[in-house]
Parts: C-alpha cells; structure tokens; sequence
C-alpha cells in the first residue's frame, strides 16, 4: 500500500460484505442529502439494468487508508423473460480526488472491474479457488494463472457455460489436449 502511495498510485475498491465496520461506515453517510450524479441504463444478458450513483467526500477517520471520495451505487435489474427485479447497494472507496474522476468517470471504473468479479466468481464456483489451500509463494499466483488459461481455452472452443466444459473435459483429457491446438 505505501509503496503504491508513493508511487502516486490510485484505487477505487469494492467495499463488499466481509467489510462490515467499513461497509457500516459507508452506509451511514448522508446519502439521502447527496444529489443523484450519474445514471446509466443498460440492455444486455437478458436483463435490463439502471444503475444510480451518488459521491460523497470523506474526511480522515474511515476505515480505509488514504480514501477520499466514498461511491454509491444502486443497481436495478429486471429480468426480461420472468420480469423478476433485483435491487442492490454497492458502496465502494477511492483515493481519486473529485477532480481526477468525476462521477461519470468512477461510474465507468466500477463497471470496469465487473468483468474481473465475474473471472473471480467463475474461478471459485469451477475451481474452488477459495478453497484452495495453496496459499503460499508464487503458486497462488501460478495457480490462478493456470486457472485463466483454462478458462480463456474453453472459451475459445466456444463454451459459454464453464463449469459445463470443465465436468465435460474432466471425464474425457484425450479431448482436453485437443484444447491446445486452438488458434486465433
């Protein structure tokens, strides 16, 4: 972290679940007096999406080093085919001063990240990479590197459903190799 600081590094991270005293912390900002800043609306994935994003500055005192700037996103998703509606509240931090990223902006870096989460997710649903007792050196690393190239092949072969692919391969490894040969 203070190499990074000193480095003039910037972040803007996802305050999830296992955060509590500083999720509570976010959650108790005065959001309601804060004017809604952007607004995005999606179609995708069968769903339709809106999401609404509020900044708000933050003193010294929050339980995440160096933050300046705390985000609230509240994401609304309808399902196309069973009309089926989910609300959700994510709050997330930056050191990212108000003029380095304007609302627009830590909107368009929060989306970013979503495709990551979802490599991480399908990492940990597949592979059980949370599970993992592997935790030390570079084998993490290594591991998770492997992972990808997993992933990226069964992709490349057109799978859409990983976990699928995986059971698929996992009875039959004379395919598997076969997965080597796949080019661009």
């Amino acid at each position: 972290m203070q190499l990074g600081r000193a480095a003039g590094g910037h972040y803007l991270v996802a305050v999830k679940g296992n955060q509590k005293k500083l999720r509570r912390q976010l959650r108790c900002l005065p959001w309601l007096q804060i004017p809604l800043l952007d607004h995005t609306r999606t179609t995708g994935h069968g769903r339709r999406e809106v999401r609404r994003l509020k900044v708000c500055t933050v003193e010294a005192g929050l339980l995440f080093p160096h933050a300046v700037q705390a985000v609230e996103i509240k994401r609304r998703r309808v399902n196309a085919k069973t009309g089926k509606v989910q609300t959700k509240t994510v709050y997330a931090v930056t050191r990212l001063t108000p003029g380095q990223a304007d609302p627009a902006r830590l909107a368009e870096l929060v989306q970013s990240h979503w495709p990551v989460e979802a490599l991480h997710h399908v990492r940990d649903t597949t592979f059980a990479e949370d599970a993992s007792q592997i935790r030390t050196g570079s084998t993490p690393r290594a591991m998770a590197t492997l992972r990808n190239l997993a992933i990226g092949l069964m992709r490349q072969a057109g799978w859409t459903n990983i976990a699928a692919a995986a059971d698929y391969y996992r009875s039959r490894p004379d395919y598997a190799t076969a997965l080597r040969e796949i080019t661009c």
